[in-house]
């Protein structure tokens, strides 16, 4: 299956931000990548903004060009605003909401935990990380993963939110409701992506 597979702390330090998570690396050069990097940057039009947009979120959800663009037809097929309904696929993914709820560290973590089949949805194993979550679905890990040290370490420190309940003595979550957009703490101009698209 395709996914990225190169550097990641060079692709947030081109955007600026630790798109992947806490980054030790990030932190001591968060300057863009290349011997150019600490230098001054040519002032970036609109169309290099909002293509810069697009480029961060589909890094930060691990999802290729035409998924992508999939997924936006789709949003924008749907009733409200675009951008808003694009970022509410995402989150409904499986493979992130596994990481919502805690029970990986990252969402490529995630991804590889349901790739590997420690994941069920509504007790069926799934190994399809785009899978779509939907309102009063339960994810859980499978009994028999359970005792996996990577899951058993971050599942005690992991974030609330208020649209997942997690019970972390049985490992099993469920998506209560589809968030609103100030719920999502990313860093993302949504608008600027609807923007791109509609051109």
């Amino acid at each position: 299956m395709a996914r990225y597979t190169g550097p990641r702390t060079k692709i947030a330090r081109k955007f600026g931000e630790p798109i992947y998570g806490p980054d030790k690396s990030f932190e001591k050069r968060n300057y863009p990548p290349g011997q150019h990097g600490t230098s001054k940057r040519r002032k970036v039009k609109d169309y290099g903004n909002q293509l810069k947009e697009k480029q961060k979120v589909k890094y930060m959800y691990g999802v290729l060009e035409r998924q992508f663009h999939n997924t936006y037809d789709k949003a924008s097929r749907m009733a409200g605003q675009k951008g808003e309904n694009l970022i509410l696929l995402l989150e409904s993914r499986i493979d992130n909401i596994v990481y919502r709820l805690g029970i990986a560290p990252t969402r490529a973590a995630a991804r590889q935990l349901v790739n590997h089949k420690h994941i069920t949805l509504n007790g069926k194993v799934c190994s399809i990380p785009s899978t779509r979550v939907m309102p009063g679905d339960t994810v859980a890990v499978r009994e028999r993963s359970r005792s996996l040290e990577v899951i058993q370490d971050f599942v005690a420190s992991a974030s609330k939110y208020s649209w997942l309940e997690f019970d972390s003595k049985t490992l099993t979550g469920k998506f209560l409701n589809m968030p609103i957009r100030e719920d999502i703490p990313e860093n993302i101009n949504e608008q600027l992506i609807v923007d791109l698209y509609s051109k």
